[in-house]
C-alpha cells in the first residue's frame, strides 16, 4: 500500500480554489469555452435575483464575461450542450460520447417524474412537428394540466418535452431569453460526436477521470457527487482499480479525511500559488460551494440554500451570496437587482465569526458590489 500523501488544510483550500478557477484575479482575456471545460459543467437556473446562476458563475471567473455571450456557444458554435448532472447544466460538447450513459440513466428519473411515456404516440407527434416545423419551445403547445393542480404539476406537452430531453431524444437547440427551444439530436449534436461509440466501461472511465481531474482531491462520495452519473457501487469499484494517489487531507477543524488525488497531484502541488486576495461575491449555485459538506469540511463555512425554506424558518434569507476573500469565506450578503431602475439593493450583510470587518475589507466589498452592479446594468448601489 502506498503511504498517503498528506495535505494541510490551507494547501487543500488553495488546491480546490485553483481547480475551480477562483485562484487568479478574474480579469484578462476571456476564454469562455475553456472556462466551461475547466469546470466540467455550469449549472443553469431560472431564478434571477441579481443574475442567473450560469451567468454569475462564469462572470466570477472572468469579469469580462457578459450575459449575451453564452447562447452562441450553444446555438451557433455547438461547443456546449444542455443536460442533467446534479441539475440542468451546460456541458462541453466533447463530453457527448461518454454522456450517452447519462441519457440512459436519466430514463429512470424521467419515468419517475413524468410517467412511462416510452412508446407513446404523443412523443412521435411532437417529434414529427419538430421535424417539419423546426425547433419548438413549450409555447408552441397548448395542452392543459390534467386532474388536480399541484405545485409541480405540468401539462402533457411539458412532460413529454422534458421526458425526451432527459432521455436524449430531443436536445436544446438554443434559448431565447431563458426559453428553451427543442430540436432533434441529429440537428444539434455534431455527427462525429453523436455517432462515436463507447462501451459502458469506457463511458464510466471517461466520466470518473474527468471528475477527479476537476476535483483534484476528493472522497469517494465527492467524486460520485460531481456528475451524479454513477452509483456508489460503480464509483467504489472504479476507484479500486484507478491509478490515483491516496491522500490524507487536513480539514478546517483539524480532523483528517482519507481521499483520492489525481495522478498529477504532486505536479499541481508544486505549481500551486496563493489565491488572489480579491474579494468575490459568489452565486449560491457556484460549483465551488455546491457540495455544502465539502465546503464546511475544507473551509469551516456552514452554508445552506434557503430558497425553499419557509420564510419564518430561514436563518439568513431567500437568496444569500457567499463572500470569498483569498482562501477564506468571510461573509454572506443578500442583494437584489432592480434592473428597471438600475439599482443593486443590498438587503442584508453578515460577516463570519472570527472575521474582523475592517475598513479595507469593506472597501473591497463595495468595489465588488460596484463591479457586480455594472455587470447586471445596475450601477447604483443602495444599502437598505
Amino acid at each position: 500500500m502506498q503511504a498517503p500523501l498528506k495535505i494541510d488544510n490551507r494547501t487543500a483550500r488553495w488546491l480546490w480554489l485553483a481547480s475551480q478557477g477562483l485562484s487568479e484575479t478574474p480579469t484578462g482575456p476571456l476564454e469562455l469555452y475553456g472556462t466551461i471545460l475547466k469546470l466540467g459543467m455550469v449549472q443553469l437556473d431560472t431564478i434571477q435575483v441579481v443574475s442567473r446562476a450560469h451567468h454569475h458563475i462564469l462572470w466570477s471567473r472572468n469579469q469580462n464575461y457578459r450575459e449575451k455571450m453564452l447562447n452562441p456557444l450553444l446555438a451557433k458554435d455547438r461547443l456546449i450542450f444542455e443536460h442533467f448532472t446534479h441539475d440542468a447544466s451546460v456541458l462541453p460538447m466533447e463530453f457527448l460520447p461518454a454522456w450517452q450513459r447519462q441519457f440512459r440513466r436519466m430514463s429512470v428519473t424521467a419515468r419517475r417524474w413524468h410517467g412511462d411515456l416510452e412508446g407513446s404516440s404523443y412523443l412521435d407527434e411532437i417529434k414529427d412537428r419538430i421535424r417539419s416545423e423546426g425547433a419548438l419551445s413549450t409555447h408552441a403547445f397548448d395542452t392543459k394540466i390534467e386532474g388536480e393542480k399541484k405545485m409541480w404539476s405540468r401539462p402533457p406537452h411539458k412532460k413529454a418535452l422534458d421526458y425526451m430531453w432527459m432521455t436524449g431524444q430531443l436536445a436544446t437547440c438554443f434559448r431565447d431569453g431563458f426559453t428553451k427551444y427543442y430540436n432533434l439530436p441529429e440537428r444539434v449534436f455534431p455527427d462525429e460526436l453523436r455517432n462515436r461509440s463507447m462501451s459502458e466501461s469506457e463511458e464510466l472511465d471517461f466520466l470518473m477521470k474527468a471528475a477527479v481531474d476537476r476535483i483534484a482531491v476528493g472522497t469517494q462520495g465527492e467524486i460520485q457527487k460531481f456528475w451524479e452519473t454513477t452509483s456508489a457501487k460503480e464509483t467504489k469499484e472504479w476507484l479500486e482499480t484507478a491509478d490515483l494517489i491516496p491522500v490524507e487531507v487536513e480539514n478546517a477543524d483539524g480532523s483528517k479525511t482519507t481521499s483520492f488525488g489525481t495522478p498529477d497531484l504532486e505536479d499541481r502541488l508544486a505549481q500551486l500559488e496563493a489565491p488572489t486576495s480579491r474579494l468575490r461575491i459568489l452565486n449560491p449555485f457556484d460549483p465551488a460551494v455546491r457540495d455544502r459538506d465539502r465546503l464546511e469540511r475544507l473551509f469551516g463555512f456552514n452554508y445552506r440554500n434557503e430558497m425553499f425554506v419557509p420564510a419564518a424558518k430561514r436563518i439568513w434569507g431567500y437568496y444569500v451570496f457567499p463572500i470569498l476573500e483569498g482562501d477564506r469565506f468571510v461573509g454572506r450578503i443578500e442583494a437584489k437587482a432592480d434592473r428597471k431602475n438600475g439599482t443593486l439593493n443590498v438587503i442584508n450583510f453578515w460577516s463570519e465569526e472570527r472575521v474582523k470587518w475592517t475598513k479595507p475589507r469593506q472597501s473591497k466589498l463595495e468595489a465588488e458590489l460596484n463591479r457586480l452592479g455594472r455587470f447586471v446594468g445596475c450601477p447604483n448601489i443602495h444599502w437598505q
